[in-house]
């Protein structure tokens, strides 16, 4: 058998590592071929692969990125593009292929699965940890990580000038990273997308610590909205999934802060920081995982299916229910927080 392995979306921490299970169990336990499709759906839709052995995969689990590269191709919206990724697959005699994604990238799967035949498994990557049917996504805890050591970092410098600094982290739609590092950093105010905020009680929050002679820290997601306003967003252009570009907030937040209560406020954005660099160990140990259980559902047929972590157990779902609807912050957890706001 040959198998193809692509990684797409947005780069993550972990995903060398998923490559690395499949193929060390894939070549050594079921003498398996293997080749990488570069630039997730790109590659099969251009037909642009690389070799995929156990020299290839050598040294990569700590490695940040794809060794196989991403892009947010989306080949549905291309002319011809189910037919050219068929054409390619059977092209390289390719009989399965194992898709590492988000929810986009998985989308696709599901549909060239279910409505073409095409043979998949999918694998869950995303930092924002929102797709349903799995507990944790790889690349969720170091993007966290990251971005609490930031938040720590920062408490100092806020705390030295006695003034308001606003933190801007990843999560178009789910609030998972905001929440996760900002009640592990000590913020004391955490914004996400799922509760739309009012600028008045923030501000509020922000006066009453000041009071405490304490400088705030607030983290606030990208997606994140006021009551009575829109998302801020880059320069309006979409990509191939229809997603605007966001980019902002943190800013808008800072000079509203600042003008309302007259503190300075400045704000650090940590973008792509989030997703770049090495793996920590618990997505090293879950990514590896899921790859090796990957090639397992390829061994047994199951096309279709997304390895997801339930507990501590690496189980299988239709990847049409993951990428149905989104894992967003339930609001009883949100409130559970909240104690610690202001």
């Amino acid at each position: 058998m040959r198998v193809g392995v692509l990684t797409g979306g947005g780069d993550c921490p972990g995903l060398n590592a998923v490559i690395r299970g499949a193929v060390r169990k894939g070549v050594q336990e079921y003498g398996y071929e293997f080749i990488g499709y570069r630039d997730g759906w790109r590659g099969p839709l251009e037909g642009d692969t690389l070799p995929l052995a156990i020299p290839n995969v050598r040294g990569i689990l700590p490695r940040g990125g794809t060794i196989l590269g991403s892009s947010r191709t989306n080949p549905l919206k291309s002319r011809d593009g189910v037919r050219r990724i068929k054409d390619n697959l059977a092209k390289a005699e390719v009989d399965a292929l194992i898709v590492i994604g988000g929810e986009d990238t998985l989308g696709v799967a599901a549909e060239l699965h279910g409505s073409y035949g095409v043979n998949c498994v999918g694998v869950p990557k995303t930092i924002d940890n929102d797709l349903s049917a799995t507990d944790y996504t790889f690349g969720f805890d170091t993007a966290v990580s990251i971005a609490t050591e930031a938040i720590d970092r920062l408490h100092t410098t806020a705390e030295s000038h006695m003034r308001v600094l606003v933190v801007e982290v990843m999560g178009r739609h789910a609030g998972w990273i905001a929440l996760h590092s900002g009640l592990a950093g000590g913020a004391n105010v955490i914004l996400i997308p799922e509760q739309r905020f009012d600028i008045d009680q923030v501000c509020s929050w922000v006066t009453s610590r000041f009071q405490a002679s304490y400088a705030p820290i607030v983290v606030i997601a990208e997606g994140a909205m006021p009551k009575d306003g829109e998302a801020v967003l880059k320069d309006g252009t979409k990509d191939s999934f229809g997603h605007v570009r966001l980019s902002g907030v943190g800013e808008w937040l800072a000079k509203e802060i600042e003008a309302r209560t007259g503190k300075e406020a400045r704000t650090t954005v940590l973008g792509h920081v989030q997703r770049g660099g090495t793996p920590t160990a618990f997505d090293r140990w879950l990514a590896t995982r899921f790859g090796l259980h990957a090639i397992d559902a390829v061994r047994e047929g199951d096309f279709g299916a997304m390895v997801s972590l339930r507990g501590t157990d690496v189980v299988r779902v239709p990847i049409a229910e993951a990428t149905a609807r989104l894992k967003t912050v339930d609001p009883g957890l949100y409130r559970e927080v909240g104690v610690f706001f202001g």
